[in-house]
């Protein structure tokens, strides 16, 4: 184990490795503190760059930059109310409010340290939870595998925030994009509508960067510039955070733990971590009253919940190809690209490789307190950059990364293209992308399963609930299935009762 260890150290400590680092470290806390631009999108424009990296180094981008956006995304909310990212919006408010009390510094710095506290816990966890789940994923048939990616899509529409039939419809649609081509069992074209174009199938990385980054250049185009940061001298950023570490340790517990959990949720995120971490933090206050009037409490759980989740959505990703969040979704993709197949076999055949990226995890929350120092130093420039700069920049890396990705092949582009369009109008009709990403993402996954299963079976389905496992995840399937329908029954008959009444 020792010597796995060494080699991941020497995996890491590479010039490529570092430099790769510390590139997508900046970028990730620039393109994070400007409203709008989310984390994921982040990720999604650094797809085209890992084409050319080694693949630690390729890795190590997703990981570095996706844990600083998170975090930068609290700057914009803490000066100006308007959360850079998804995570930061469960606390701008309470952020906000502590800028107006004068108290900016430690609002900045309460969202620095926790969050670097919280990644680093959230690494801890799959250092742990992910060896031992691997050897019981060993077990696993097509069977398991099966209801294993079923409760995974079920899991993701649950979550969603909007409402489950249309989360379960955007699931729906990414199961159906990928029944695209000739890759199935049967090697069928299917709905190639006489295209050898789309006889390939469509790729999950142009889908992505499309759902993520050009639907949010086109959603800029709709709204109004936000509010430029006046310029203001800050104090210093850590100051009393060591206090504020010891009078709130059950707090930041708790955020970590509910952050860690929320994160092996498959469609999850650090924003349902955020936002769930911050409303028990409320439930549990012993001074209610005071959130939402720049009260420390609630920002130090759900800073510490949301950067957590990141690493602990990386559990199903590496083990079964499950992504825990839209992040991973991305990563999922880099990972086979670059030969890092994800499944329980990757521990025990690249285990120096998985060591190397706990290691990354761990430095990332590292560097992230002294660039976090100095991103915040230079926020006003950076929040201020108009989007009419930015959002050209940002098109043309869409339209040139699906290009090079692709092999040179302007279909990619033109897939960009309508998935920017697919994710512009679904969020604007309340659709969750993010279920239909899963879809895409895991689609092949179930349909292979699917269909080995029932081949080893002669057509039964009674295998799928006679193993133990099995039984049980299906379980967990139909219950996520018929919740939503449960729900709307019980309402219906709690309303009836009350007219009654």
């Amino acid at each position: 184990m020792m010597n796995t260890i060494v080699q991941a150290f020497g995996l890491v400590f590479q010039t490529d490795v570092l430099i790769a680092i510390f590139a997508s470290a900046i970028y990730g806390l620039v393109v994070g503190s400007l409203p709008g631009l989310s984390a994921t999108m982040a990720t999604a424009l650094l797809v085209p760059v890992t084409f050319y990296l080694s693949p630690i180094a390729a890795v190590a981008t997703i990981i570095t930059a996706s844990a600083m956006a998170i975090f930068s995304g609290d700057i914009p909310g803490c000066l100006l109310r308007i959360p850079g990212t998804p995570a930061s919006a469960a606390y701008t408010d309470e952020a906000y409010a502590m800028t107006r009390k004068g108290q900016a510094e430690t609002a900045l710095g309460i969202c620095l340290w926790f969050s670097a506290l919280g990644g680093i816990a959230g690494t801890l966890s799959l250092m742990v939870l992910a060896p031992v789940l691997a050897e019981f994923a060993l077990s696993f048939s097509t069977y398991e595998n099966f209801w294993l990616a079923m409760l995974g899509l079920m899991c993701a529409t649950l979550v969603a925030r909007s409402s489950p039939i249309k989360a379960i419809a955007s699931m729906l649609l990414g199961l159906l994009i990928t029944c695209i081509g000739i890759d199935n069992p049967g090697g069928v074209a299917r709905f190639t509508l006489g295209s050898t174009d789309l006889l390939g199938g469509i790729e999950p990385i142009p889908a992505l960067v499309g759902v993520f980054a050009l639907a949010e250049v086109m959603r800029s185009i709709t709204e109004r510039e936000p509010p430029k940061l006046e310029h203001r001298r800050l104090g210093s950023i850590l100051k009393g955070q060591w206090k504020l570490t010891k009078e709130y340790p059950v707090q930041q517990t708790r955020g970590n733990i509910i952050g860690i959990i929320i994160g092996v949720l498959p469609g999850a995120g650090a924003d349902m971590a955020a936002w769930v971490s911050y409303a028990m933090a409320k439930r549990f206050s012993k001074t209610p009253e005071k959130f939402g009037t720049g009260h420390p409490e609630g920002l130090i759980e759900a800073g510490a919940s949301n950067n957590a989740s990141l690493a602990s959505g990386w559990v199903p990703a590496l083990l079964f190809g499950i992504p825990g969040d839209t992040i991973t979704a991305i990563a999922i993709g880099v990972l086979y690209m670059k030969g890092l197949n994800p499944g329980p076999t990757l521990f025990s055949s690249q285990a120096s490789s998985m060591y190397a990226l706990y290691i990354i995890f761990i430095l990332g929350n590292i560097i992230m307190i002294p660039l976090g120092i100095v991103m915040i130093r230079i926020a006003s420039r950076v929040v201020s950059a108009p989007r009419s700069a930015v959002m050209p920049v940002i098109l043309v890396f869409c339209a040139v990364g699906a290009f090079a990705t692709a092999g040179n092949n302007l279909f990619a582009v033109w897939c960009v293209a309508v998935f920017g369009l697919v994710g512009f109008f679904m969020e604007k009709n309340g659709y969750p992308v993010a279920a239909m990403v899963l879809g895409i993402v895991m689609g092949t996954m179930v349909e292979q399963s699917f269909v080995t299963s029932l081949i080893k079976s002669d057509g039964s389905i009674l295998p799928f609930f006679e193993r133990p496992v099995a039984s049980v995840l299906a379980a967990m399937t139909l219950a996520a299935l018929l919740w939503p329908a449960f729900s709307w029954g019980l309402g219906k008959m709690r309303g009836g009762r009350a007219q009654a009444a």
